[in-house]
């Protein structure tokens, strides 16, 4: 039977690159990591792949970048991306917005994974199953956008990548409640476990 290969794009510290890697060589994710690609080249993700011996690819992400510069790096990554014939691409705390053009261009199935809860339909609002209906938070600071607005549930999400951002199909969710004592860090903290969890069965079941 063949083992499925991810393409695991990260900008951060890996801590859930860190999770499959873990999961894979206990023997609990039939799975293989193909390549680490970064816009980062000193950031954790990286150095994790390096450590575990991973391939890896780290392309500079240019400061202030033009239209012309960002769909020239967005070219350059995918280029490398396709030569390793992945199954899957997975975003993992991948802190750049890919173009429409590339994901026009890419058949690979792309999955995103967003520390907040979002809604079935693409929509503002998430109702949960309770009944209680939280706004979908979108962007790249969902965890304190929560707390400001002083939600008492949130949560995190995996979908699919479509050129809206935050707004593809939803694979799989769970929710995560928010302690009055709650900080960004200890809120981000608890998101993280359960969002591994959530990713782990995700990539284990193939619902990708």
């Amino acid at each position: 039977m063949t083992v499925p290969a991810v393409v695991v794009a990260a900008s951060g510290g890996g801590s859930n690159l860190q999770a499959i890697i873990d999961a894979i060589a206990a023997g609990s994710l039939n799975l293989r990591i193909a390549l680490v690609i970064s816009d980062q080249p000193s950031c954790g993700a990286v150095q994790r792949a390096i450590i575990h011996a991973i391939p890896v690819c780290a392309i500079p992400y240019p400061r202030r970048a033009t239209a012309a510069q960002r769909i020239a790096w967005e070219e350059q990554a995918m280029s490398v991306v396709h030569c390793f014939a992945p199954d899957l691409i997975l975003l993992s705390g991948f802190m750049r917005i890919l173009s429409s053009e590339t994901l026009s261009q890419t058949s690979v199935p792309m999955l995103n994974q967003h520390p907040a809860l979002l809604p079935d339909d693409g929509g503002d609002d998430v109702v949960l199953p309770d009944g209680r209906v939280i706004p979908a938070l979108r962007g790249a600071h969902v965890v304190r956008d929560a707390l400001t607005r002083g939600l008492t549930v949130t949560g995190c999400t995996i979908h699919r990548v479509v050129p809206q951002v935050d707004r593809g199909p939803v694979i799989a969710r769970a929710t995560v409640e928010i302690d009055p004592a709650d900080t960004e860090a200890t809120l981000h903290a608890r998101i993280r476990l359960v969002e591994q969890r959530l990713l782990l069965d995700t990539l284990h079941q193939r619902v990708w």
